[in-house]
Formats: C-alpha cells, structure tokens, sequence
C-alpha cells in the first residue's frame, strides 16, 4: 500500500477538511505543458529519481499523493500529486511545478541526489491548509471548479487564503478515471486563539 503524507485533522467543515501538514520534502519538476498533461509530463522524472537514478543508487517509496501547481513554485512528493495556480486557457501551455513528497524521514539533506538536473530535492514548511476531496478526473476544469467552491467556503468559514491552491493527485494514471482520489489544497492563515484550534473529535 502506497504510504501517503502525514497530517493532523483540526476541524471539520461542511464543505472540506482543515489540517495540520508537518514540513516535508519533495523532489520536483517543472515542465512548460497544459494543465491536463503536465503530470504526465514531469512523472517520468520523478518516477526515474525514486526508482535509482540518483548518485547513491537509492530507491525510495512512492508516497502520495503527487502535487501539482502553477510554476515556478516548490512542490513536495508524496501521494498525492498537487497542481495549483491560475489556469490558463484550456489547451494552453504554461509552466507548473509537480512533486513528489519523498517518505517521512528523508529530509533534504539526506535525500539522494538526482542525476538529471531537471529533478530538484527540496525542504517544504508545514502549514495550515483547507481541503476539500473529490473523485474523478483532475481535469483543469474539474480542478477549477471545486477549488472555486472551496474559495467560497473559505469566505463563510472566515478563513484566509494564503499562496495559490494546489492539485493532490492519489492514484497512479491506469487507475480508471473514476475511481481516482483528488485533493484541492489551499493553505490558510493561522485562525486567531480559540477559532478553529482544536482537533475534530
């Protein structure tokens, strides 16, 4: 079973999830293609560093999910994969960031280093993000539409945005596209003493 990144629930909402991710490290792409293709477009990569194409040799776990987001920003490996930013129009390329987040344990330092220079091993903070799953494909348009009614349920809730939202890809492409898990992800501000601090029960 794929190991997935760890995170705490804080608080449920009625429309998504607020969680606690710890800092991670991601080994990362960027590549210049539409949204829809540039997770293919950049897996290569990244499948071939955590399968040993680096100095020491070293295979590591594919964790999930795989992130994906408008570049050039920094991405982490882990299942699943983000992919966030402004989208540009449909069919239109542009450059997005996609990572793995690389398992618990390795941190940047310790994380072996890729062979092909378009492969770049990177520390990520922790944050405070807002979450909100759904099944099918992670389409722009599918992407698109829900992190639009995340936004809006951002509002209600009295949070705030912080950076683009990202893409959380969970299963791998031959899974039929409707049984695939996503995840649009948007970190927030910390909530002020006694708004949205305690776990969900």
């Amino acid at each position: 079973m794929t190991e997935q990144q760890p995170y705490e629930v804080v608080r449920r909402y009625p429309h998504f999830e607020l969680r606690r991710y710890p800092d991670y490290v991601v080994a990362e792409v960027t590549v210049n293609a539409d949204f829809d293709r540039a997770g293919n477009a950049a897996f290569r990569y990244l499948f071939n560093y955590i399968s040993g194409s680096n100095t020491a040799r070293q295979k590591l776990a594919m964790t999930a999910p795989v992130i994906q987001e408008a570049g050039p920003q920094k991405l982490a490996m882990t299942t699943p994969v983000l992919q966030s930013g402004p989208l540009p129009g449909a069919g239109q390329a542009a450059e997005f960031s996609v990572a793995f987040v690389l398992p618990a344990g390795v941190s940047a330092d310790t994380a072996p280093v890729p062979d092909d220079p378009k492969v770049r091993v990177r520390a990520v903070r922790g944050s405070l993000a807002a979450v909100l799953g759904f099944s099918g494909s992670g389409s722009a348009s599918a992407f698109e539409r829900r992190n639009n009614g995340l936004q809006a349920a951002l509002t209600l809730a009295g949070l705030t945005p912080v950076g683009a939202p990202r893409l959380a890809r969970f299963d791998p492409p031959f899974k039929p596209w409707f049984l695939r898990h996503n995840e649009v992800v948007q970190d927030v501000e910390e909530p002020r003493p006694g708004e949205a601090a305690s776990p969900s029960s």
